[in-house]
């Protein structure tokens, strides 16, 4: 079946259907340069970070401030920045700015998980108008060409978009999940080296020595 004919076939519900899969397929792309850039540079940049931080922190924050694009860098940079802050107040500090970067991590999860909900609903909808258009052309007692043509035309907009609808939610489903993944692991690793540069600042800060950058 030609793929213009498919979309035919798919009645009423098939153009919401196909907003959902661009929209869909858009933002999937985008997510994955998104996390294909964490991927390869963040977990890097911020061992760099760290390590620098222990010898030459003036270095670390030249560092971050050059990866600036990366959320574990300006999480780090939020902290850094401020002046001379009580191991307490970094902490904070640290803790706000991890969470004002969930919503970059979790960004467009409303739609994914609005396009998973809706699609299949979209498909059962579509079968339940075909079927009624089928039932509508079956006259009991008539065989014609016109029946027939009525009824077969009506479940093959029930079917087709019954099709449609599981596609879509089930494409949409398999990299939400990846996504979701990416998204724990990211945030368990903000955890893991924020912690490491609240731990080098405290021991800094006990032995008389707390670091501040002075100018943003």
């Amino acid at each position: 079946m030609p793929i213009d004919d498919f979309w035919t076939r798919g009645g009423i519900v098939a153009w919401p259907l196909l907003t959902f899969s661009l929209v869909s397929f858009a933002l999937v792309i985008e997510r994955l340069a998104f996390w294909f850039r964490l991927k390869r540079r963040q977990r890097r940049v911020a061992k760099e970070a760290l390590k620098l931080y222990r010898a030459n922190p003036s270095m670390a924050i030249s560092r971050l401030r050059q990866n600036a694009d990366l959320p574990l860098c300006r999480i780090f940079l939020e902290a850094l920045d401020l002046e001379n802050p009580n191991p307490e107040e970094f902490r904070l500090a640290l803790e706000s700015a991890a969470q004002a970067e969930l919503s970059t991590l979790k960004r467009f999860s409303t739609v994914f998980e609005t396009t998973i909900s809706v699609s299949p609903l979209l498909g059962l909808l579509g079968t339940i108008l075909g079927l009624i258009r089928a039932f509508s052309a079956l006259k009991i007692g008539e065989v014609d060409g016109s029946s027939t043509t009525g009824v077969t035309g009506g479940i093959s907009e029930a079917l087709v978009s019954t099709v449609m609808g599981l596609v879509v939610a089930i494409f949409t489903l398999l990299f939400a999940n990846m996504f979701r993944g990416f998204y724990l692991r990211e945030l368990a690793l903000i955890q893991e080296y924020g912690g490491q540069l609240e731990l080098l600042y405290r021991l800094n800060y006990e032995q008389g020595e707390p670091f501040y950058a002075s100018t943003r």
